[in-house]
């Protein structure tokens, strides 16, 4: 399945590997533009909308080898041979499954604040909780829809970002199937490993990459590299946007001077 993607080229001349960006649950290729924007500055970069996801095609399956296949189709339409992957939450998991799929188009892989593991407890009921009230109150008005959401959800940045998604009265994401689906999200089945560059990134006061999770994580990943981010939850990449950016530039053995 070809994703809704949006292609950037890069801004300065040069023959670095593309970089690809996949966003988390109830998210879209927007949502790691303070990324795309410092990235792109040297690298063609594609941002995608997974399945299910802003512009992208809606399907009743919603599993990482079908959601990796979808990358793979999208990168063969814009005639990418091989990538740089960056994915968060939802969307590392998905980083994690092409490797499984496709190792060779593959160059290395960036996974912001997820394991590759099932994680059994669930973080989501109070936010799917919210996102059905808007829909049954059938308010068409971002702050409408926030004062509803405030009734059940008490993070500000979390209401903030799921707003994003919020658009003449509809969500841009397929709620029912996000909500059906949603074991499998949380799910993973353990793959083959891939003794390739991985790098972790975890947010320091986030419990997706725990050390209970240490020993699968280098099974399948025997080459990964760990970079914990002091004072930041699971989306550090927008409350340390700087210190993301730097451990991906180390990396991917890049210099910030530019």
């Amino acid at each position: 399945m070809k994703l809704n993607a949006r292609l950037q080229t890069a801004q300065q001349s040069n023959n670095f590997t593309p970089i690809v960006l996949l966003h988390g649950l109830f998210g879209s290729l927007d949502n790691l533009g303070i990324l795309a924007r410092d990235l792109g500055r040297e690298n063609t970069l594609l941002q995608i909308d997974l399945r299910n996801h802003g512009l992208s095609p809606r399907s009743d399956e919603m599993n990482y080898p079908a959601m990796a296949e979808d990358v793979i189709d999208t990168l063969d339409a814009y005639q990418i041979e091989r990538a740089i992957i960056i994915g968060h939450s939802m969307g590392g998991k998905v980083a994690m499954a092409l490797s499984a799929l496709a190792p060779e188009r593959i160059e290395k892989l960036v996974v912001i604040d997820m394991a590759p593991v099932a994680y059994r407890v669930r973080r989501h009921d109070d936010i799917f909780k919210a996102l059905h009230a808007v829909s049954e109150a059938g308010v068409t008005s971002r702050q409408q829809a926030g004062e509803i959401m405030r009734k059940t959800l008490s993070d500000e940045g979390v209401i903030q970002f799921l707003l994003k998604s919020f658009s003449q009265g509809e969500w841009k994401f397929n709620l029912p199937v996000l909500e059906a689906q949603y074991a499998t999200i949380l799910g993973w089945q353990p793959q083959a490993p891939w003794p390739h560059p991985i790098l972790f990134i975890r947010g320091g006061n986030s419990s997706y990459i725990d050390e209970q999770y240490r020993d699968t994580l280098l099974d399948q990943f025997p080459q990964a590299q760990a970079y914990v981010i002091a004072g930041a939850g699971h989306w550090v990449h927008a409350e340390k946007p700087d210190a993301v950016l730097r451990a991906i530039h180390r990396f991917l053995n890049r210099d910030l001077s530019h």
